[in-house]
């Protein structure tokens, strides 16, 4: 008589496969979930029309605690009032302790800060070092403002997914669904990341109308941008003119800019038209103009945050001649009693 019954062998071996099979499967579906686009969200695709405009400010709370808010904003003043090696220890940790109970209190800055910290660490030397890396809860942070609808937590978490940090896998698809929905609610950065995609793909009257949407927020890179598009098109004016605001917003680069143009008159490798347009504005060598400039590109160096809004007051452009001055304290706005806002 044939014995029909499965010896332990085959048994173990059908075992085997089955449990192989679905690890296979199971490893298959974790895949597609870990990479799918979260709800809601559209894949990037450059043959769509871009984004309307929209500003940041309109996606984030009406509402700021006063108190919260000057914690977080003094602990930040002692952090850009120095390049961070310059900083004592004692310094760092005050700085780390504010900025944290601001954000454990609620505060959105001081949480984006925080974020900033466990991405990089605080204190570049080993006397001031009072926080290591961290960046599984920079992007924990990130996620609960990106879940909030906060244009600035849907940027960082692309910048995340774009290059696989903190626990994100690397996933480029991703990434540009959630640069394309932190543009849609105004992330000034995230319309520069899809202004430069725009550009790379031709689409240089798209690339505008992003620029000038992170622009209109007072957006020192989107002035630098759009000042050297002007000045490849030639015209000098508005190129002048866009640079000039872009010292307003904070932006080193525009600061850079004037500074070399009024040093020497004119740009490097001028044509004979660019100088002729250059003449025609009043831009020639300019001692006083330039060594204002270049003071100013130093402290934005160390403190981006500067807004400069009273420019033009102490650095009028040509033909208004410069007034006496007391340094870059001169070109920003008095300190305002109003409640706080994002």
């Amino acid at each position: 008589m044939v014995n029909l019954a499965p010896s332990w062998k085959v048994i173990s071996f059908v075992s085997a496969f089955s449990l192989g099979v679905f690890l296979i499967l199971y490893q298959h579906f974790e895949e597609k979930h870990v990479h799918a686009l979260p709800l809601g969200f559209s894949k990037f695709n450059l043959s769509d029309p871009p984004p309307s405009c929209a500003r940041w400010k309109d996606n984030m709370p009406a509402a700021r605690d006063s108190s919260t808010f000057r914690l977080y904003i003094e602990a930040r003043r002692i952090w850009r009032s120095k390049i961070e090696w310059q900083l004592t220890r004692n310094e760092a940790e005050r700085i780390l302790s504010d900025v944290s109970k601001a954000a454990e209190l609620g505060d959105w800055g001081a949480r984006s800060l925080m974020a900033h910290f466990y991405l990089d660490g605080l204190g570049v030397l080993e006397s001031n070092r009072v926080l290591d890396a961290d960046p599984k809860k920079a992007v924990e942070i990130q996620r609960t403002a990106a879940e909030a609808g906060q244009p600035w937590g849907l940027y960082d978490l692309g910048v995340a997914y774009e290059y696989g940090y903190g626990g994100v896998p690397q996933d480029t698809v991703i990434a540009w669904s959630y640069y394309l929905r932190a543009a849609k609610l105004g992330s000034p950065e995230a319309q520069m990341a899809l202004a430069s995609a725009y550009r790379n793909a031709g689409r240089f009257e798209d690339e505008a109308t992003m620029l000038r949407c992170a622009y209109s927020q007072e957006f020192g890179k989107a002035a630098y941008e759009l000042g050297m598009i002007a000045k490849v098109q030639e015209r000098f004016k508005d190129a002048i003119i866009y640079f000039q605001q872009g010292v307003k917003f904070g932006s080193e680069d525009c600061a850079a800019i004037l500074w070399r143009l009024f040093e020497v008159g004119h740009w490097p490798r001028p044509t004979e038209k660019e100088q002729e347009a250059l003449r025609a504005l009043r831009i020639s060598v300019d001692t006083e103009r330039s060594e204002r400039y270049r003071v100013i590109s130093e402290a934005l160096k160390v403190n981006p945050d500067l807004k400069l809004r009273r420019l033009d007051l102490v650095l009028p452009l040509p033909p208004d001649e410069v007034p006496t001055w007391s340094g870059v304290s001169d070109a920003t706005e008095p300190e305002w009693s109003d409640p706080p806002t994002y």
